[in-house]
């Protein structure tokens, strides 16, 4: 165990993390994954990915807004990947309505991507969990943000894309979880965008359309290990 500026962190396995995986997620898993925060190990369940646009409009940070409420509101913890827009506003949510959130960096833990969100990835560092495969001292490169989202739907029950256009890097997380057989919901006004070509594609390999945000407790194991963090 090791501090970094007064914030304790350790080095983990996924296992270590999310418990025993099977070959297609040994597969994928990285080697080590660095972790700051709060939060016990293994990880308290369940846990739910909230993802989408750094360019977000009006009404996707509203629909985040919503949906992260009614996951808290029924003690499943937040996931997201700490950028613009969506992710932001799913962790300050995750936050504002006293439940728990993990933000998974595509930066080591000591570096902060994009800056203006510095002192929300301390906060949730020192109270919640921030968890990197990128180890102090990794070049920064866009690939690594592709990378961890990978791990982040490795360590989520299920994903919920709230809003991406055609080439945003949200899509690659949808995929990854098909890839992994966990639930991947896109919602109801996206797949009804004809601009849009991904939704009908992934509806395709077996996304799910996400009418109302509680039918995403319907696909979680809600009757695992919860936990309530006091902040």
């Amino acid at each position: 165990m090791k501090t970094l500026k007064g914030i304790q962190t350790d080095t983990y396995t996924l296992e270590d993390l999310a418990g025993p995986l099977n070959d297609v997620e040994k597969k994928f898993a990285p080697k080590k994954i660095y972790v700051a925060g709060t939060l016990p190990i293994p990880l308290p369940g369940p846990r739910s990915a909230v993802i989408g646009s750094r360019k977000a409009s009006p009404e996707g940070i509203k629909a985040s807004v919503d949906i992260t409420r009614t996951l808290v509101k029924a003690g499943v913890v937040v996931v997201s990947g700490l950028a613009e827009g969506i992710d932001t506003s799913a962790h300050k949510t995750a936050i504002d309505e006293g439940g728990n959130t993990i933000a998974v960096l595509g930066t080591p833990l000591n570096r902060f991507y994009p800056q203006k969100n510095l002192q929300l990835q301390q906060i949730i560092m020192r109270h919640h969990l921030a968890i990197s495969q990128f180890p102090i001292g990794y070049p920064i490169q866009p690939k690594n943000f592709v990378i961890r989202n990978r791990l982040m739907a490795l360590i989520s029950d299920a994903s919920i894309i709230v809003e991406a256009r055609d080439s945003s890097g949200s899509l690659h997380q949808g995929w990854e979880a098909l890839r992994l057989g966990r639930p991947l919901f896109i919602r109801r006004s996206i797949v009804n965008d004809k601009s849009l070509k991904w939704p009908k594609t992934m509806l395709e390999y077996g996304a799910l359309e996400l009418r109302n945000p509680e039918e995403i407790l319907d696909f979680l194991p809600l009757s695992g290990r919860i936990l309530k963090v006091a902040q």
